[in-house]
């Protein structure tokens, strides 16, 4: 059982290293906002991501596909400013750093610039290498992400399980150890099997997050607003509920309204 070796005041990319020296588990959530940002990095979270998720979670989309640049931005900031602690890493989205290496650093250089993050993400695999290596080289720590590969949707045409085959196990271990040669600070593995994840954390001397899969790998990462039952209509198995929100906060609204209408809100003591 993993225990505490450090108290960190300030999470850094070197952090997320010692830790997995040190055999301590890696907690990351998502935010993408101050109020909620500040609450989870109050709360001791490692890292915190502000993901293309919030094309689903804030802006009610099917996919993470349609959240551009701007937006990205506009979000991470947001987060940026209610940050003591936790590392900050932001997903560069869809379309703004696959086909130009070019076009990736500059995506890069854009969100570091302009929302003050500490890190970037970035989906895939050896068909993006020259993308991550220009980003590195300019000083920009990039974290990779592998297994099912939601800015990927329409080319696996399904959310299921990745890398059950031998194939395409074979080629997401390449894939890991290429990041980590490359230079990445960790990588995430998502929706793979618990005995390949645990292999490759194995294998790395990065940080390997895993988000369904399994506990053998080195921390582990939720989109906040599932792990709250906020998203109530969302059960993959990999997810706990830590909270129900949506009938708590649907019950709280349901009382105000019965409260305005019976003119029991606001009583002499909520008035001047």
């Amino acid at each position: 059982m993993s225990t505490a070796k450090k108290d960190y005041k300030r999470i850094t990319v070197k952090s997320l290293v010692e830790m997995k020296a040190n055999h301590e588990k890696i907690s990351m959530l998502t935010a993408y906002d101050y109020t909620m940002a500040k609450i989870v990095d109050g709360a001791g979270i490692d890292v915190i991501l502000v993901g293309d998720s919030a094309s689903n979670v804030m802006a009610g989309h099917e996919t993470t596909l349609p959240i551009t640049l701007d937006q990205m931005i506009y979000h991470a900031s947001s987060v940026i400013r209610a940050i003591d602690r936790a590392l900050v890493v932001v997903d560069l989205p869809f379309g703004s750093y696959q086909s130009d290496p070019k076009e990736a650093l500059r995506s890069a250089i854009r969100i570091m610039k302009e929302s003050g993050a500490h890190s970037v993400k970035v989906e895939g695999g050896k068909e993006i290498k020259e993308s991550i290596k220009r980003i590195l080289n300019a000083g920009i720590p990039v974290m990779g992400h592998l297994g099912l590969t939601p800015q990927s949707i329409y080319k696996f045409g399904t959310y299921t399980v990745r890398a059950k085959e031998v194939e395409e196990a074979k080629k997401l271990k390449e894939d890991a150890l290429m990041l980590q040669k490359t230079g990445c600070f960790a990588v995430i593995l998502e929706k793979v099997p618990a005995k390949l994840a645990k292999e490759i954390a194995e294998a790395l001397t990065i940080p390997v997050i895993g988000i369904g899969a399994g506990n053998g790998v080195d921390g582990q990462v939720l989109v906040t607003h599932d792990m709250l039952g906020m998203t109530h209509e969302f059960h993959p198995r990999f997810l706990r509920r830590y909270l129900d929100l949506y009938t708590e906060m649907t019950t709280a609204f349901q009382q105000y309204v019965t409260d305005v209408k019976a003119v029991d809100f606001p009583n002499e003591n909520e008035q001047y």
